[in-house]
């Protein structure tokens, strides 16, 4: 069965109003949480000094939400706007990876932000506690290094390729 353009069409709109509501939740519920705020998550970080446990109980509780929604998630045998699931099946460390780690657990330590919280700072125009300069302006710094450093490894030599396929799925049901 072929799927008009209309319908195609159709379907974009919803698959990008679905990522676009799922971001605002994602968004907002670091907002709540606080941890917009990069003194939170310095403050996680700081384990000899004023220890500040609430990003733990922030991740802890992400878990608890998420785990089962992964286990209903892999009962599908796609998703709702796609054809197949894509997960990672790549399961090597290699330098890329180690490098990649280390630059990002760098920059959350130093700036106390990571992308997602950095988006919802910068969307809700507030953030940079730890970061020098007015705070949306630091925040809009971070955002846009934060992309210049996802268009870098683009233009570098992969070494091989790294993909992604469907994930395994029951073919009992």
């Amino acid at each position: 069965m072929t799927s008009s353009p209309t319908s195609t069409s159709r379907t974009n709109v919803a698959a990008v109003g679905t990522a676009l509501a799922a971001g605002l939740v994602f968004g907002l519920g670091l907002t709540i949480s606080g941890m917009i705020n990069p003194a939170k998550v310095l403050g996680f970080l700081d384990l000899f000094g004023a220890w500040d446990p609430t990003l733990a109980f922030v991740m802890g509780g992400a878990v608890l939400v998420t785990l089962p929604g992964f286990r209903l998630l892999r009962r599908r045998g796609a998703p709702v706007f796609s054809q197949m699931f894509r997960f990672p099946t790549r399961s090597d460390i290699d330098p890329r990876l180690v490098g990649g780690s280390a630059l990002f657990g760098v920059g959350w330590g130093l700036a106390g932000f990571c992308p997602g919280p950095a988006l919802a700072a910068l969307g809700a125009g507030i953030g940079g506690a730890a970061l020098s300069g007015s705070g949306v302006t630091a925040v809009a710094v971070f955002v846009a290094a934060m992309l210049a450093g996802l268009a870098v490894p683009r233009l570098l030599p992969t070494g091989g390729p790294r993909t992604t396929s469907p994930a395994p799925t029951r073919q009992d049901g």
